[in-house]
């Protein structure tokens, strides 16, 4: 039995990735994977990240592209992997919609928030491409805009490490564990690494919990769901 009635799971683009590829079969195919576990068992809405094709701000820093055209071709790579999570979920047998901010209607519907409901509704899985259509959001702070749209109840941070910590884990062997850090402490202590502040600030404005964690560990996701004491929760 799930805990959570209708979610929405925000996944880093680097999860389509691995050894340098921009799209990985195995990594793709986990993910998926995972989805389709919790699909069934929950109303599922996911906003992915685009930073396995391109980051904006890696744009301005290499070749000195003005921060809207940076912007615009970060949220355009977001379309493109949630057209392929999509492609992917749908020969798993999942049923899923790409619904995107900015005007691709060729590729996927205009994200208007009552259609998602309904789709949520339905038992569809919805993939909210291109951020908020907006230069200067992230799709972090997308995550948690979308999320009170929707009415979800929770947003999961899908990522490669176990949760929130107060610096990076993988360079700092003494890195400290969080698996329960508020609003308040999160922002003061500056933990911007494994998720935006801003994202932070409108979870605390929202009341919207937060659990980070890692859901490259099989079952991770439906774990999570079902309430156990998985990742972080910031809250």
């Amino acid at each position: 039995m799930v805990k959570y009635e209708r979610v929405l799971l925000k996944i880093t683009g680097e999860a389509m990735r691995s050894d340098g590829r921009l799209f990985d079969k195995d990594p793709i195919d986990f993910v998926t994977d995972e989805i389709r576990s919790a699909a069934h068992e929950t109303q599922l809405a996911v906003v992915i990240g685009g930073g396995n094709i391109v980051r904006g701000s890696d744009l301005i820093k290499r070749f000195r592209t003005k921060k809207l055209a940076a912007d615009n071709i970060g949220m355009l790579s977001t379309v493109m992997n949630a057209i392929l999570l999509q492609d992917q979920l749908e020969q798993k047998g999942v049923e899923t919609r790409v619904m995107s901010s900015i005007e691709v209607n060729k590729v996927a519907e205009p994200y208007i928030p009552r259609r998602a409901i309904r789709h949520l509704e339905k038992g569809r899985v919805v993939i909210l491409a291109a951020g908020t259509g907006n230069s200067g959001v992230t799709t972090d702070t997308a995550a948690l805009l979308r999320a009170s749209d929707l009415e979800t109840e929770i947003v999961l941070k899908g990522t490669k490490v176990d949760g929130v910590y107060d610096k990076d884990p993988i360079a700092h062997k003494d890195a400290e564990f969080f698996a329960q850090i508020s609003y308040q402490q999160f922002l003061e202590k500056g933990i911007d690494k494994i998720l935006d502040v801003t994202a932070v600030a409108q979870a605390k404005q929202d009341k919207m919990p937060i659990i980070v964690f890692n859901i490259f560990e099989k079952g991770n996701l439906l774990r999570v769901l079902q309430g156990e004491p998985v990742g972080s929760k910031i809250s």
